[in-house]
């Protein structure tokens, strides 16, 4: 998505604007997966380029937004009073799950972040617990931006496929999901793995869809859920984004 933005990183490079412009933001990360949650809180975090087999162009890619130490203070902190444990990490930099999506939201890389690690082997609700006890960060005018995929089967990806071309159980899980965030039914969203059609095929590994459940949890009950991305690559990657909003304006999750 860096070097062939789409529909999706077009969509993300007119969201950043749109915001209010956040005092740090909170970035969770399908790529930084570990067994409890872990926080970085380098004051000048790297750009970490994750993948292998791609253009030069991408590699020579860097996203030199500063760190923000107090931000994952906080956030270890609210985590260790809600019961989670939870490490700080003060080298992590930012992987490409977190620095490609800024990259487009905010191009001039000025507003301090840090990343949160998911637990790939723990669940949607341990995440939407994770989510709850940094419900207090919306109101302390931070981003959560939560990345993943909605669905991700790298085993069937055709690079061929044009965009607008998905598989049928891509498009049957993604209209699943968007109809239980639209009524804001957390309690089969949690359950997704049971409930929705081919969960396990769209997610052979839940790694890309924990991010969500942060989200969902920070903006807690009668969240406003907006779709703002509808579109597929490479005929199985749903590429969804969605703006959660809690209650208040200034709360808020993408």
């Amino acid at each position: 998505m860096a070097l062939e933005p789409g529909t999706a990183g077009r969509v993300l490079a007119g969201l950043g604007p749109s915001l209010t412009k956040p005092s740090a933001i909170l970035a969770v990360s399908a790529h930084w997966d570990t067994p409890a949650p872990a926080v970085s809180s380098a004051s000048r975090p790297d750009t970490i380029h994750d993948f292998y087999g791609f253009p030069d162009a991408l590699y020579r890619m860097t996203y030199p937004a500063p760190g923000a130490p107090a931000l994952a203070a906080r956030t270890a902190d609210l985590l260790t009073q809600a019961g989670i444990p939870v490490s700080v990490d003060p080298r992590r930099g930012l992987d490409h799950g977190a620095w490609v999506p800024l990259q487009m939201m905010f191009p001039a890389a000025d507003i301090p972040v840090t990343q949160l690690s998911v637990q790939g082997r723990l669940g949607a609700a341990h995440h939407f617990r994770v989510g709850e006890a940094l419900a207090p960060l919306l109101s302390e005018d931070v981003l959560i931006l939560a990345s993943g995929n909605m669905t991700h089967n790298l085993r069937e990806v055709q690079f061929s496929a044009p965009e607008g071309d998905p598989a049928p159980y891509v498009t049957a899980f993604q209209a699943w999901m968007k109809d239980a965030l639209g009524r804001g039914d957390f309690a089969s969203l949690v359950r997704y793995r049971e409930l929705a059609p081919e969960a396990a095929r769209a997610h052979p590994t839940e790694e890309h869809l924990l991010p969500l459940f942060v989200a969902l949890g920070a903006c807690g009950a009668g969240a406003k859920s907006v779709r703002l991305v509808d579109a597929v690559t490479y005929r199985v990657l749903a590429m969804d984004a969605y703006e959660f909003s809690a209650n208040e304006a200034r709360r808020r999750a993408a």
